[in-house]
């Protein structure tokens, strides 16, 4: 029978581990450092740059919706197509909570990829969604040296240029047009969804921002007799700013010859104005 001496001994030897598991495997865990995504030809290749080797258990998948890690909320990113990418054993951030890679959501001018959002960071599971112009196949793999995660989607199809209408800044409330590739012959639909994914990296620097009043997407867009519908989700409002997403719908969606009035909707259907030739929002975004 084991002494309380012997057992105080060997509680000690053993207490560095016992005590801090998770301190000691935070030092093993791949941890990401960088996002990009860029065109090459015939495919939009997405990376994912990890320091400390990589994630054991990696999987990509095509899902209906995106849901967040612990919460199970449904994580919103435009596309036609949204694409789950997870990874086990890894960390996105350090040891005080802050992001090892920078944004959690963003946006690219790619014929493919429109955008990439954080998912989770949860209990070493990270995991991510990627918002695309239209479900393509797609090949993971890895490299080394850096330890990277790499997913080529091929990208073969015809795209032609829109404008997407952002809030300039340093001229508010101008409006500057950027251009967008989209899948025809669906270009109003194409734009609307480079629309709410927002300006790119370079663009925000330069100034550039989208203003959702609050819309979280759009369930549905019509357009018949030159009148465009758009039904907004999200709980929409103009928190008393003149200026709102009715601006950039509005340039949007006017730049195609098939559409000379919007009217906007809100989550419950409604709009100020819904009959007759006229533009149209909600109350809920009146200022």
């Amino acid at each position: 029978m084991a002494t309380l001496r012997s057992l105080l001994l060997v509680g000690a030897l053993l207490a560095p581990a016992a005590l801090f598991p998770a301190a000691a495997a935070a030092d093993t865990v791949p941890q990401l450092v960088a996002i990009r995504a860029d065109r090459h030809p015939g495919i939009d290749r997405l990376v994912f740059e990890f320091r400390g080797g990589l994630p054991p258990t990696r999987i990509a998948e095509y899902v209906p919706k995106l849901i967040e890690d612990g919460s199970g909320h449904t994580v919103p990113v435009p596309g036609a197509a949204k694409l789950a990418v997870r990874f086990f054993d890894a960390r996105g951030h350090n040891d005080t909570g802050g992001s090892t890679y920078g944004a959690a959501r963003r946006t690219y001018a790619l014929p493919g990829v429109i955008q990439v959002v954080r998912t989770g960071d949860w209990e070493a599971t990270l995991s991510f969604g990627v918002g695309l112009a239209k479900k393509a196949p797609f090949r993971m793999y890895t490299l080394t040296k850096p330890s990277r995660v790499v997913v080529d989607f091929t990208v073969n199809y015809r795209t032609v240029p829109v404008k997407a209408y952002f809030l300039d800044l340093p001229r508010e409330p101008r409006l500057k047009a950027v251009s967008r590739p989209v899948i025809p012959p669906s270009t109003a639909n194409g734009a609307l969804q480079r629309l709410f994914a927002g300006p790119t990296a370079a663009e925000q620097a330069a100034g550039l921002r989208f203003v959702n009043s609050g819309a979280t997407g759009y369930s549905k867009l019509t357009v018949t007799n030159k009148v465009a519908r758009v039904y907004l989700t999200g709980k929409v409002k103009s928190g008393g700013a003149t200026f709102t997403i009715a601006n950039h719908l509005n340039a949007t969606l006017k730049q195609f010859p098939t559409v000379k009035w919007v009217k906007i909707y809100d989550a419950a259907g409604k709009t100020g104005r819904p009959g007759g030739n006229s533009d149209s929002i909600p109350e809920s975004l009146e200022p």
